[in-house]
C-alpha cells in the first residue's frame, strides 16, 4: 500500500536534460534570422545537446563564427577543405557524428540547392551526404514573404519533404525588411522544443487526444466565483506530451495563464458547464479523454447581476449550490462506437488511493491518475499514482512534463485504438 504522506514528502528525482547524449549539427546558411541562431545554440547546450555550428559563407556576413564558437564551446566548421579533417572529409565526419542536422535559418537560396542535389560548400555537401536511415534532416526556413510564397519555393519544399526532410514553421509576423507575413524563423525556443519533440517516439501516432486542464470558475457574481488551485501545468504538461507523441491534440483549458503547447489547438473556457458543453460534442472525434482539470462540483443556482455587498449586519449573503455536469463519468457512458478511451485524475487531500480507486470504479474508466492536490498545485513537479483494475503503480517525483510522457507511454500501452 503507498503511503501518502511519504508521497507528500517525495522530492522531484534528477531527469537528464531532453537532449541528453543528443549531437546536433546546426547549419547556418545566409540571413538575418542568423541573430536567432546565437540563442537557439544557448537553448540546445541548456536542453543536453552538444552543438556543432556549419556555416556558410553567405551566414559569415550575418553573425561571427567567433560568437557561434563561444556559444557552442567548438570550433565552427566554414569549409569542405577545413585542414582539421585528416582524411579532408568534413562532410563525411560531421555528418556520420550527428544525431540529426538542424539548419536555422535555412534561405531560400538554401532550400533551392537542396531540391536541385547541388553541393558546392560545407553545408548542402553533408546534408546530401548525411545517411537519410539514421541522420534526419530538418530545417527552419526564414525569408521574406514574397521570397516564401514564391512557387519556386514552394516546389522546392515539396522536394525537399519528399527526400525526407522535415520543414519546421515558418511563422508569421514582423520581418526585418519591414514588412509582415510568413516567413520568419520560428524563435529558438519553439526550435528547441521541435526538435526536442521530433526525438519523443511516437507512440499515439494517428490518434487524437483530447484533454481537460486547470480549475473552473464558478461565479457568485460579477466580482467573485468558486475556483481552486490548480494551475493547468499537469493538463498541458500531458497535451504537450501527446503531441510530442504524434497525437492530434484538442487541449479545453479553464482560466489559466499558460502558453498552449505547440501543434496543440486550445479551447478557453471558464465555467464548469462551458467545459461540459466543449468536451461533449468533441469526445467522439478523439480515440482517448484525459480529464486533468479540477472541475468544481457544485456551482451557485444563480450568479448576481451585481457585486454582493456587506450590508452591516455582520451577516454573510446566502446563495443556494446545485451540482455541475460530470463531464468524466458522462464522457465514459457514451456508446462504445463514441466512447474515447478515459483516463480520470484524482486530485485528493489525504487517503489518496482509496479515493482514487473509489473514483474508478465510480466514474467506470479504464485508469485514475491520483495525486495530492495540496503538494502539487502551482509547482512544475508532481508524484503520481496510477490506479487500474490490476492495481497501484506510483510514478516517483519529477518534473510534469517527464510524469506526463511517463502517463503517455501508459496510454501507449493500454489504450487498442477502435475499429475503423
Amino acid at each position: 500500500m503507498i503511503n501518502p504522506t511519504a508521497l507528500m514528502e517525495c522530492r522531484p528525482m534528477s531527469t537528464l536534460p531532453d537532449l541528453h547524449l543528443k549531437h546536433i549539427v546546426l547549419g547556418l546558411s545566409g540571413g538575418i534570422a542568423c541573430y536567432k541562431s546565437a540563442e537557439l545554440v544557448r537553448e540546445l547546450v541548456r536542453a543536453g545537446a552538444t552543438v556543432q555550428v556549419v556555416m556558410t559563407e553567405a551566414a559569415t556576413q550575418f553573425i561571427t563564427p567567433v560568437t557561434m564558437q563561444a556559444l557552442s564551446n567548438r570550433s565552427v566548421y566554414l569549409s569542405q577543405w577545413d585542414a582539421r579533417e585528416s582524411n579532408a572529409m568534413a562532410h563525411i565526419n560531421l555528418s556520420r557524428e550527428a544525431d540529426a542536422i538542424l539548419v536555422a535559418p535555412a534561405s531560400a537560396d538554401f532550400i533551392a540547392k537542396l531540391a536541385q542535389g547541388r553541393a558546392d560548400e560545407l553545408l548542402s555537401l553533408l546534408c546530401l551526404a548525411r545517411p537519410v536511415d539514421r541522420c534526419p534532416l530538418l530545417l527552419a526556413p526564414a525569408m521574406n514573404r514574397e521570397m516564401w510564397a514564391h512557387p519556386a519555393t514552394q516546389r522546392n519544399l515539396v522536394q525537399v519533404k519528399t527526400d525526407g526532410a522535415t520543414v519546421l514553421g515558418p511563422a508569421a509576423g514582423d520581418q526585418a525588411c519591414g514588412e509582415i507575413g510568413d516567413g520568419r524563423m520560428l524563435e529558438a525556443d519553439e526550435l528547441r522544443d521541435e526538435l526536442i519533440a521530433f526525438f519523443q517516439p511516437k507512440l499515439l501516432a494517428g490518434r487524437g487526444v483530447l484533454v481537460t486542464a486547470g480549475p473552473t470558475f464558478e461565479a457568485i457574481d460579477p466580482v467573485r466565483g468558486i475556483t481552486n488551485h490548480s494551475s493547468g501545468k499537469m493538463g498541458f504538461a500531458v497535451a504537450r506530451a501527446a503531441a510530442e507523441a504524434g497525437a492530434r491534440v484538442t487541449l479545453v483549458a479553464g482560466p489559466v495563464h499558460l502558453p498552449t503547447p505547440r501543434h496543440v489547438r486550445r479551447i478557453d473556457v471558464s465555467s464548469a458547464q462551458q467545459m461540459y458543453d466543449a468536451v461533449l460534442p468533441l469526445a467522439a472525434q478523439h480515440d482517448i479523454f484525459v480529464a486533468t482539470a479540477a472541475v468544481a462540483d457544485w456551482r451557485p443556482a444563480a450568479a448576481g447581476t451585481h457585486k454582493l455587498k456587506k450590508d452591516g449586519s455582520g451577516r454573510p449573503p446566502t446563495f443556494e449550490l446545485i451540482e455541475n455536469p460530470d463531464i468524466l463519468a458522462t464522457v465514459a457512458r457514451l456508446p462504445p462506437a463514441q466512447r474515447p478511451w478515459c483516463v480520470g485524475f484524482a486530485a485528493e487531500s489525504h487517503d489518496l488511493v482509496r479515493h482514487a480507486r473509489e473514483k474508478l470504479q465510480r466514474k467506470a474508466v479504464p485508469l485514475i491518475v491520483g495525486n495530492l492536490g495540496p503538494a502539487t498545485f502551482g509547482r512544475d513537479d508532481n508524484t503520481l499514482v496510477l490506479v487500474d483494475a490490476a492495481g497501484e503503480h506510483e510514478l516517483p517525483a519529477a518534473p510534469k512534463l517527464a510524469l506526463a510522457r511517463q502517463l503517455v507511454r501508459e496510454i501507449a500501452a493500454r489504450h487498442t485504438p477502435r475499429p475503423t
